[in-house]
């Protein structure tokens, strides 16, 4: 159903395509805004001071105007398919009905409309309304069969649920003419709310034999073939559902789809589902070849001030040792969080946040209106609460791409050189795209990574390379990417954080393996880091205290011209260094033992909340003893090492300008010492660390 864009919050929303480039390659913004535009600037975000840039923002003849988004998803039948076979006699398909109120359509074609009101159903036919009155079954699994002789229309709905068999029966005086577009869950006009509600094994009976569709596991990339009949049809699924979902068939045998597809060939739709969107671009910038990587935005200014609409420029040729790893999985995830405010009473005001309140969008932490969890995500829409301004509701400070901005304006203060590439790009390339550096680091939030992603860190460490973790509860959502797409499917161990769904609906449509926690699948957190979550609250932060391990020659290096035992009393995170989410070891889950905690935060508010999968064999007495942060430190054996700052507030604890403190001093201290290392190519510690030659060479194996 199409809306006009609310721009009550912000008057300027949009997104790029692509989201990140590297230089020398063409950007377009496409943008809606309620007020005409004044001007349309780049600007880099990652410096000291932002700076404006001098390369030409051309118009494309689309000028910018007040768009509109179109929610709810719904399979679709084009009118030019169905001219392709003979007659068509007959029509069936498998629906599960959701959570659904007010006025929805079921199926509609032609001089027929089946809807529901408040679940009562309802038909029109050559549009005269009657009420049938009969209320249809949800979370049952329901076929429709609709069938015509020429001179009556036959309508049959059955489950077979033994507790709760449901039949109708009805029987229409007026022949049903299948012309036109055949649409389920939604009006041929696109005037209603969307059906919440599953779809599966969708026929058609034609004068030639029976032509059917199956939904396929693994997400398409177009629409689906028909099988059967005369002619090929293709069926369309609109505004992007989600695939992999159990049908009539699943019996509980299996959770994977890749061992029973039968089960999982049905889709899930929802009526706030919103795909990638189609506004036209209004700008676009040739990047300059000799672009330096960072982070940019459109800004677009009108009479009332400016948006910036952010996007990245990417290292494609090693300049330095140190390579930025930007947090992209996580970004995408968290955009437009909804946050209920009946659940947070305290939060505080946003205008990203409003605007998405506003216009119905939706994060990878929310439920769609049926409460099912929303599960896939395109970078082809507004990112309202990715700004360099951002305020997080639950915290009333910086999160995400601020607390990241804030960390490389340090760097450049401080004359910290490096380069940047997207986790996409890491994706993408695998290890190949980590060759030749010395040390990796992370934001200060990279909690949403892709199997390959972690594959490639954990090779490059392997063969010698640094990770500086300076972030907190990393490492530990498994995601697919697809085109534009970004999918996440979670799984109880988040259970109290944010929605968890089904276990047998936490198989990935884009690559049908597992979905959840990286953990669950041994790796990620633990396994690379040595450390995950313990606490997350939205109090005051604490600050660190050095551990008698850290006086070791082997960690001492770190803390040199740190005066105090004790750090990080300040910061943009809620005043500290250790806070928001934060980190701790645990070797029943996998921290290995030389694994160094060379810094702890305690004493944290009783507001912080325990990771809730997390077991204590000592009980309520251990529990109590583990309400910390650890900061660790590893060398590894292929002379590599991986150092965790354990904490999301970390980076935000970080001074400004020509100023200095102790949680500054570290964390240069570590980065010099990282990019003066000796150069991990060095093929005896390549022999040494059991490493392949190929891995070296860019091999995802």
């Amino acid at each position: 159903m199409k809306r006009p864009v609310d721009h009550g919050a912000m008057a300027v929303s949009g997104y790029t395509v692509p989201w990140h480039i590297a230089a020398g390659a063409p950007v377009a913004l496409h943008v809606s805004s309620s007020r005409p535009v004044r001007d349309v600037r780049i600007v880099r975000l990652d410096t000291p001071t932002a700076e404006f840039m001098d390369w030409r923002v051309e118009p494309t003849g689309n000028a910018a105007s007040h768009r509109d988004f179109d929610h709810g998803s719904f399979p679709r039948i084009a009118a030019t398919e169905l001219a392709k076979t003979t007659k068509i006699s007959g029509v069936a398909f498998e629906v599960y009905l959701t959570r659904n109120d007010g006025a929805r359509v079921l199926f509609e074609c032609g001089n027929l409309r089946l809807g529901l009101q408040d679940g009562r159903l309802t038909s029109s036919h050559d549009g005269k309304p009657q009420e049938i009155g009969e209320i249809l079954p949800a979370n049952t699994w329901l076929t429709v069969e609709i069938s015509s002789d020429g001179n009556a229309t036959i309508l049959k709905i059955g489950s077979d649920d033994l507790l709760s068999p449901y039949r109708l029966h009805r029987q229409f005086d007026r022949p049903w003419s299948p012309i036109g577009d055949m649409v389920f869950g939604a009006s041929a006009a696109n005037d209603v709310k969307t059906l919440n509600a599953k779809f599966s094994a969708i026929a058609l009976q034609t004068a030639t034999g029976h032509i059917a569709w199956t939904f396929p596991t693994l997400l398409p990339s177009g629409p689906i073939a028909s099988a059967g009949g005369d002619s090929v049809l293709l069926l369309e699924t609109v505004n992007q559902p989600a695939f992999c979902m159990t049908s009539r068939r699943w019996d509980g045998s299996s959770f994977d789809p890749r061992l029973v597809p039968s089960h999982y060939d049905a889709v899930h739709c929802h009526d706030d589902d919103m795909g990638a969107l189609q506004w036209p671009a209004s700008y676009h910038v040739h990047v300059p070849d000799e672009a330096p990587a960072g982070v940019y935005a459109f800004e677009v200014g009108h009479d009332e001030g400016a948006e910036r609409i952010v996007f990245f420029i990417t290292s494609s040729v090693r300049r330095t040792a140190l390579l930025f790893l930007v947090p992209t999985a996580t970004y995408l995830a968290y955009a437009d969080e909804f946050l209920p405010a009946h659940l947070y009473e305290w939060m505080c005001e946003d205008r990203g946040h409003r605007f998405a309140i506003d216009n119905n969008l939706k994060s990878l932490y929310d439920y769609h209106s049926d409460l099912s969890g929303v599960s896939i995500a395109s970078y082809k829409k507004p990112k309202a609460t990715l700004r360099d301004d951002y305020n997080y509701p639950l915290c009333g400070c910086p999160h995400n791409l601020p607390v990241d901005l804030h960390f490389l304006r340090f760097c450049h203060n401080n004359g910290i050189a490096f380069d940047l590439i997207t986790d996409r790009d890491l994706h993408e390339r695998g290890v190949a795209g980590l060759q030749d550096y010395q040390a990796v680091i992370t934001g200060s939030h990279p909690e949403y990574m892709s199997v390959e992603m972690e594959h490639a860190l954990r090779q490059f460490a392997a063969t010698g390379g640094a990770i500086a973790y300076l972030g907190g509860n990393g490492f530990a959502g498994k995601v697919a990417f697809q085109d534009d797409l970004m999918e996440l499917r979670r799984s109880p161990l988040e259970a109290g954080r944010t929605w968890d769904g089904p276990i047998a609906e936490q198989s990935l449509s884009i690559t049908n393996q597992p979905g959840g926690h990286l953990r669950a699948s041994g790796r990620g957190e633990f396994s690379l880091t040595g450390v995950a979550i313990s606490l997350m609250g939205f109090d005051g932060a604490r600050p660190f205290t050095r551990t008698p391990d850290s006086h070791h020659p082997s960690a001492a290096w770190l803390f040199k011209g740190v005066a105090n035992e004790t750090f990080g009393d300040e910061g943009i995170v809620l005043g500290g260094a250790a806070g928001y989410e934060v980190d701790a070891t645990d070797p029943h889950l996998g921290t290995s033992p030389d694994t160094m905690v060379i810094a702890r935060a305690t004493d944290f508010p009783d507001s912080f909340v325990h990771d809730a999968t997390r077991w204590y064999e000592g009980g309520v007495d251990e529990r109590a003893s583990r309400r910390c942060a650890e900061m660790t430190l590893r060398h590894l054996p292929s002379g590599g090492l991986i150092f965790c700052a354990s904490s999301v507030a970390w980076c935000g604890a970080l001074p400004t300008g020509d100023a200095m403190n102790d949680v500054g001093r570290i964390t240069k201290n570590l980065l010099t010492h990282l990019a003066a290392a000796k150069s991990r190519t060095n093929p005896d510690r390549q022999q040494q660390s059991g490493g392949q030659p190929a891995a070296r060479s860019g091999s995802t194996a």
